[in-house]
C-alpha cells in the first residue's frame, strides 16, 4: 500500500509532536474557560468518523480531562471519488447539546462544505460552545465558510491517504500522511 504513494507528505512522527501541541493548545482553552465560568468544564468531542477516527484516539490520549465522546459522520465524496460531489451528508449529530461544550474535529478541510454543514446542526443544537480542530486545511478556495480553532497541518491541493484518510476506503492504516499516486486512483 506504500508503493501507493507518490511521496510521504507529513511522516508519523511530525503527525506524533503536532497532535501533541494541538492537545496542549485545546487543554489550555479549556482550562480558561472553566476558570472563567468559575468550574469544571466536560468535554464534548464529536469526531467526524471515519476520516478522523486515528487522529481522534491520539488527540484524546493526550487530553487529561473529563469527555464524551459522540462520532458522528459525514460524507462528500462518493466511492472511488477524489474530489467533493458537493452535496454532505450527515448523520449521528446528537440531540441533547444545549448548554455544552463542543469540539468537533474531522481529518481535513477542503472545499469548506462538509464542516460547514456539521457546524450549523451543530449550533441548532445550542451548545455552550463549539469550536473545530481539523488535522488537516489544504490551501484551496473555500466553496463554504467554516471556521477552524485548531488546524495541524496546512498542506497544498493534493489527494492524500493515510493516518485515518482514505481513498475508496483504502489506505487508512498508513501511519503516514502521503499522496496518492494519480494510478493509483
Amino acid at each position: 500500500m506504500a508503493a501507493d504513494l507518490e511521496r510521504i507528505l507529513i511522516d508519523r512522527d511530525r503527525i506524533a509532536v503536532r497532535v501533541a501541541e494541538l492537545s496542549r493548545t485545546i487543554e489550555d482553552d479549556l482550562e480558561a474557560m472553566a476558570a472563567s465560568r468559575g468550574g469544571e468544564l466536560e468535554l464534548v468531542f464529536l469526531p467526524v468518523m471515519t476520516g478522523a477516527m486515528i487522529f481522534v484516539a491520539d488527540l484524546i490520549r493526550c487530553l487529561p480531562r473529563r469527555l464524551r465522546i459522540h462520532p458522528i459522520t459525514a460524507s462528500s465524496y462518493p466511492g472511488k471519488a477524489t474530489r467533493s460531489i458537493g452535496a454532505v451528508t450527515v448523520s449521528g449529530v446528537p440531540a441533547d447539546l444545549t448548554g455544552r461544550d463542543v469540539l468537533l474535529v474531522d481529518d481535513i478541510l477542503d472545499s469548506g462544505r462538509t464542516l460547514s454543514v456539521l457546524q450549523s446542526a451543530i449550533q441548532g443544537q445550542r451548545p455552550r460552545s463549539l469550536r473545530t480542530c481539523v488535522l488537516l486545511r489544504k490551501d484551496v478556495a473555500r466553496a463554504a465558510e467554516a471556521d477552524c480553532d485548531y488546524v495541524g497541518f496546512d498542506i497544498p491541493d493534493a489527494f492524500v491517504v493515510g493516518y485515518g484518510l482514505d481513498h475508496d476506503g483504502l489506505h487508512r492504516n498508513l501511519p503516514d500522511i502521503g499522496i496518492l499516486r494519480t494510478d493509483a486512483r
